[in-house]
């Protein structure tokens, strides 16, 4: 019971909504080969399951969800416990759990297992919310000091979009279907699918947007793996910056053994998920929901030092040859950052704010950690939809904002063609910790391609339309919100043309 609720949230996202836009007919017989093609190139080497219990493990992820969708979100804990968060904390396996223990004195949420042990999560500063390893129950029992960053920025109630939030009161381009367009904003709420936030911009600009019931265009939502694409961009920084080149090596330390097999991963094999690290994950083509609970989500919930974690898993193919999407390989880029700037002697936790988001007039991202400070942004932040739309635009922009060259020129090429890997699995649908339209998996153009998170978090970049979409929603409307998603997406290709 309990493996099922795992695969099947995680293939809604990475499989149905992208593999299985093959005709129903081919799918078989394309997963078939998919899988036959992994077990010619897999290397002999062990597996070794994460350690602990797995309701454990699904009560930290319950503690971590409660933290965030409370303190960061500021949603009502009894909407949370029933609506958001679902990957990492199944909703059958909430009952249980129990009812989370709010302290909102402490910040923190404790979840009570049967029996008796208790998982939880505390808010770190401005590091999100973490769950601490069992037996610890405090703030002050992580192993690194939370610090407080704040953007440094001008006041965006007086500064205009996109470095303030201030829109200008023009009307709209004299070139947008307005009634297609309404419809749209209509078509992207309807009730069963939970909506939270949907935006749209048109040439930069913000043409339409509109929230569900208490939430406004500052409230970080619940954004899963659209961290991952965060994190590739945050990576991105560093490679213009000349710390790191796309194709060499990775120089993660745990690699640099004469004779490890993983010193010839690339930087490139990472970012395209084709490292061929051996974990486990509920989107594998071949996944049996009776084995071990999963290294994915266990690199979310498991309370320990995760790049630590991700570094030390085998290979089970060689680099580069076998597409799979595995979060061993975001927590990796993380880990590279990080590595960076340790050598560079920078403020780990301020480099996104500082480097990326006073840049871009982003001020409300929450980025989470593990019990060591890693950032977790394979999936655990949250952060509203117009800070996801001006990471959009930046790439809208081959990566330059107000004149200054953020991304290496042609970064947004990058990320947006199709992995080596993924195009040799006969799946040409997965860049560089970026997804490809390429099979019409949405109403759009084939150069769209976006940021995606379970539970229909999506961000859209669409070059030829020089328009991107954001629509963010509670978890519990997933399904509802993928198809209303849809509908929308398929008036705005009415409602805006394409720029000649």
């Amino acid at each position: 019971m309990v493996r099922n609720i795992v695969a099947t949230l995680a293939a809604f996202v990475a499989v149905s909504a992208m593999l299985l836009s093959t005709p129903a007919e081919s799918q078989s017989d394309a997963i078939k080969a998919l899988i036959a093609r992994a077990k010619s190139l897999e290397l002999d080497t062990p597996y070794v399951p994460p350690p602990g219990d797995p309701l454990e493990h699904y009560a930290s992820g319950y503690a971590k969800i409660m933290c965030s969708a409370v303190f960061v979100t500021g949603l009502d804990p009894a909407f949370a416990m029933e609506n958001v968060g679902y990957f990492t904390a199944p909703y059958a396996e909430r009952a249980k759990l129990g009812t989370p223990r709010i302290d909102r004195e402490k910040r923190a949420v404790h979840v009570t297992l049967p029996n008796g042990v208790v998982r939880t999560a505390v808010q770190a500063g401005s590091q999100g919310c973490t769950t601490l390893p069992i037996g610890k129950s405090d703030v002050s029992e992580l192993f690194f000091k939370p610090s407080v960053v704040r953007p440094n920025l001008p006041d965006p109630k007086t500064t205009p979009w996109p470095m303030g939030d201030v829109l200008p009161s023009i009307g709209l381009p004299k070139e947008i279907d307005k009634a297609k367009l309404q419809q749209a904003l209509d078509a992207a709420f309807d009730p069963a699918g939970m909506t939270a936030a949907f935006l749209v911009t048109y040439k930069g600009q913000i043409i339409a947007e509109r929230y569900g019931e208490n939430i406004t265009h500052t409230t970080p939502l619940e954004s899963w793996s659209m961290g991952k694409s965060l994190s590739g961009t945050l990576f991105g920084i560093l490679v213009q910056r000349g710390d790191y080149t796309i194709n060499q090596l990775a120089p993660i330390p745990e690699w640099q053994t004469p004779g490890d097999p993983r010193g010839k991963i690339t930087i490139a094999n990472i970012l395209h998920m084709s490292s061929g690290l051996r974990i486990i994950a509920p989107q594998d083509p071949d996944y049996n929901p009776k084995e071990p609970y999963p290294d994915h989500l266990y690199l979310y919930t498991g309370s320990v030092d995760q790049f630590k974690y991700a570094a030390t898993r085998p290979l089970q193919w060689p680099p580069g040859r076998v597409g799979r999407y595995h979060n061993t390989d975001p927590v990796l880029t993380n880990y590279l950052i990080r590595l960076a700037l340790d050598k560079r002697k920078e403020n780990y936790h301020a480099f996104p704010q500082r480097a990326l988001f006073d840049k871009i007039g982003a001020r409300n991202f929450v980025m989470d950690t593990d019990p060591y400070g890693n950032f977790l942004t394979q999936g655990y932040e949250l952060a509203p939809a117009r800070d996801w739309a001006r990471i959009a635009n930046l790439y809208l922009q081959d990566g330059v904002w107000n004149g200054e060259r953020i991304l290496p020129e042609g970064y947004a090429k990058f990320v947006s063609t199709v992995a080596p890997a993924w195009a040799e699995d006969n799946r040409p649908i997965y860049g560089a910790l970026f997804w490809l339209n390429t099979r019409d998996a949405y109403p759009g153009p084939r150069d769209m391609y976006l940021m995606n998170g379970v539970g229909t978090q999506r961000v859209f970049i669409i070059p030829s339309h020089q328009m991107t979409v954001v629509r963010l929603g509670h978890f519990k409307g997933a399904a509802a919100g993928d198809a209303a998603l849809k509908r929308a997406m398929a008036l705005l290709m009415e409602a805006v043309p394409a720029v000649k």
